[in-house]
């Protein structure tokens, strides 16, 4: 991750907890109380964020000492020591939150992706994300899918051309043929620019592929249409899968032979795991 973008969302999420000071620590706490704080785990999955927990504090306070005990892409289990963090009371309270939103978030993306990784064991498929992210925390969330074991798809609108069903609609109002599109984009895109286009129809992809893309995207096909349009690419392009994946249907169409898989639900509707921050004064 970038270390001044990854900055950047820690402060901002500082300022939206605390925009003018800790009002409970500032009255409640004597001065200069010092404490020393204990992450664990409340319940297993795959540790992801570990960085960002850490960061947290140190932005707050750069006096504040982080021991990590774990590391991002460690499984952990319920009671699992994962950092202790020791400094001024007043800032390990300061950071205490949103250095556990992070990091729970994240985990909780290494962890689900994690599952839909495990059920692809012996495939060619890989796990991908998608843009289906929490807004301005894109970043982070593409780290714990990496650190569960998943690969990233592009990062942004400006990495890659990716026609979708509404581009398509455009050009067929248009009256133009999506090869004709195709083979335009084509002749303005630099050399390592990638290229893909979905479909959602078999008579859709060899007009496609013969176009000349990088990738097609054969979205919301049954396990029966996605072999068959294996079997039309012929490896021409990479087929990625998307719609319809969850934990029950994603083995099946990994076994369909498609080179990716690409799952929203991996940051759009995950749940943080459990982790405690338990703090003891000295």
């Amino acid at each position: 991750m970038n270390p001044e973008l990854l900055d950047d969302v820690i402060r901002r999420a500082l300022a939206e907890d605390a925009p003018w000071g800790d009002l409970t620590s500032e009255v409640f706490l004597p001065a200069g109380s010092r404490a020393t704080a204990v992450l664990v785990s409340r319940e297993p999955g795959i540790l992801s964020g570990l960085d960002v927990f850490a960061r947290t504090f140190e932005l707050v306070d750069e006096r504040s000492v982080v021991e990590k005990v774990a590391a991002d892409g460690d499984r952990i289990e319920p009671g699992t020591v994962l950092a202790r963090v020791s400094g001024s009371a007043h800032s390990l309270l300061r950071a205490e939150r949103i250095a556990l939103n992070l990091s729970q978030r994240m985990t909780g993306i290494a962890t689900l992706t994690a599952q839909y990784v495990a059920l692809t064991a012996g495939t060619r498929a890989r796990i991908v994300d998608t843009r289906k992210t929490t807004p301005g925390l894109r970043m982070l969330e593409r780290q714990a899918v990496r650190d569960g074991g998943g690969h990233n798809h592009r990062f942004s609108l400006s990495d890659a051309v990716l026609a979708k069903d509404n581009h398509l609609a455009v050009l067929a109002a248009a009256g133009i043929p999506v090869g004709d599109a195709i083979r335009a984009a084509r002749s303005r895109l630099g050399h390592t620019a990638h290229l893909e286009v979905e479909v959602d129809r078999i008579d859709q992809i060899e007009p496609v592929v013969s176009a000349g893309v990088d990738t097609i995207m054969l979205d919301n096909f049954t396990p029966d249409e996605l072999r068959e349009g294996v079997a039309i690419v012929a490896g021409r392009a990479l087929v990625e899968a998307s719609g319809g994946v969850n934990l029950d249907t994603v083995e099946s169409i990994a076994a369909t032979g498609v080179d990716l898989i690409s799952v929203g639900a991996l940051t759009h509707s995950v749940r943080s795991l459990d982790l405690g921050l338990d703090i003891e004064i000295a």
